[in-house]
């Protein structure tokens, strides 16, 4: 989990590095001695470089598309808990009043306290309990005519799906890249960034400008990593906007 402090840290921090790197190759084995192994270099930084690209390329699709799966389900959880609430209307008493309050509920506790244990890496377990209460409820009901049992039936479709949402919910808060894969993208990009370092260039500022423009894109695509693959964490996330909606909605009688 990153803030944006320590995201435009790593940044700066990764650009400045590999110029310096840039600077101490140039002292330590000058310029004009390189030329002669320029093919070599080239090819090796070609097939580096492509390589690299097709990692880090396929790793940033790849937690997008985890973070865009995330957001759906919330909005997918939140669009179920309302259907429940207004399918309570066809249940008899005292189901329909205690469904209808076990719904408001849930989306006060999914925003005042799954969200808060979701951020700081917790089991947002606050609303396990009210998923629960809401099953006892629903299947404590005694229905007397067609609209009722029909009412029931597909309350029970929606609790059942609302109950999947809420499950994928807390796996996708608790998965993160594992470290073999941060291994990869962070020992690619600087040995990918080494052997650009390494070429010999006539025009030393171009060089500097290239590997200054190289260092940034991988920093940049590293950090972006970073804030997303983790998708109810950091300065970007997935915010509780669905239930805030939900609650909105759900203002009946």
């Amino acid at each position: 989990m990153l803030t944006s402090t320590e995201s435009v840290f790593i940044v700066i921090a990764g650009v400045i590095g590999s110029l310096f790197f840039l600077a101490l190759v140039n002292w330590l084995w000058p310029r004009d001695r390189r030329f002669a192994h320029n093919d070599q270099i080239g090819w090796q930084l070609s097939v580096l470089g492509t390589t690299y690209a097709v990692i880090l390329g396929f790793m940033l699709y790849a937690v997008w598309t985890a973070f865009s799966e995330a957001n759906s389900n919330v909005e997918f959880e939140a669009n179920d808990l309302v259907s429940v609430y207004w399918l309570a209307d066809g249940l008899p008493e005292p189901q329909r009043t205690q469904l209808r309050d076990l719904t408001r509920r849930y989306a006060d506790v999914a925003i005042n306290q799954d969200w808060p244990a979701m951020y700081a890496g917790q089991l947002p377990n606050a609303s396990l309990a009210v998923n629960a209460e809401m099953w006892k409820v629903l299947i404590s009901a005694k229905t007397a005519t067609p609209t009722q049992s029909t009412a029931e039936d597909h309350a029970l479709n929606e609790l059942s799906s609302l109950t999947e949402h809420r499950r994928t919910r807390v796996m996708q808060s608790l998965s993160h890249l594992p470290p073999v894969l941060w291994w990869v993208l962070v020992v690619g990009g600087s040995v990918t960034i080494a052997s650009a370092c390494m070429f010999g260039s006539s025009n030393l500022v171009l060089h500097f400008l290239q590997v200054f423009a190289l260092s940034l894109l991988i920093a940049l695509g590293l950090v972006a990593i970073g804030e997303i693959h983790r998708p109810f964490q950091g300065s970007v996330h997935i915010p509780n906007y669905a239930f805030v909606r939900a609650q909105q909605n759900m203002q009946g009688p």
